[in-house]
């Protein structure tokens, strides 16, 4: 069965910065040792560079592909900076230049901290790998047609996927 909309596709991979992956350097992530990632294909639910390059292929393939900065966490956009009240933060310890999650009406949203202040914090908005061309090794393990609930949910429910 090949990868189309609509179809649930369990995978796992492993994702490089491509310069680093060139020079041989540690991956940023991998699924390796864990269940592999599932997702419902065609609902925005992984970076589209990816999911374009899964198109089309079946269960028990391999493959790597590049995918550049716009097809996967978009370009930095500079001047992409808010300052929030700190008691978003939930008393975590804030330093420059670290990771944080916000809370946003929009759900969480990754951020990078710029700086401390006594009651604000300066955040980076772009998502922390926005401007980054990434390398991914991919390997399909299963490709399966989703349920209705799922196509209408947009989401894979179960094994790998969501539970409500």
């Amino acid at each position: 069965m090949k990868i189309e909309k609509d179809r649930v596709v369990r995978f796992h991979y492993t994702v490089s910065e491509r310069a680093a992956h060139e020079l041989g350097q540690e991956p940023l992530e991998s699924s390796e040792g864990r269940d592999p990632l599932a997702i419902l294909i065609g609902h925005g639910n992984i970076i589209p560079g990816l999911e374009t390059a899964m198109d089309g292929r079946e269960a028990g393939e391999k493959f790597e592909v590049d995918v550049v900065a716009a097809d996967a966490y978009g370009v930095r956009q500079e001047g992409l900076t808010q300052r929030v009240p700190k008691k978003y933060f939930k008393d975590a310890r804030l330093e420059p230049g670290m990771q944080a999650v916000l809370p946003t009406n929009f759900g969480p949203r990754a951020v990078t901290i710029q700086k401390v202040g006594m009651s604000v914090v300066d955040v980076d908005l772009n998502h922390p790998m926005a401007g980054k061309d990434l390398h991914f090794a991919v390997e399909i393990v299963e490709v399966r047609e989703a349920s209705a609930e799922e196509v209408e949910h947009g989401h894979v429910h179960g094994d790998g996927g969501h539970q409500h």
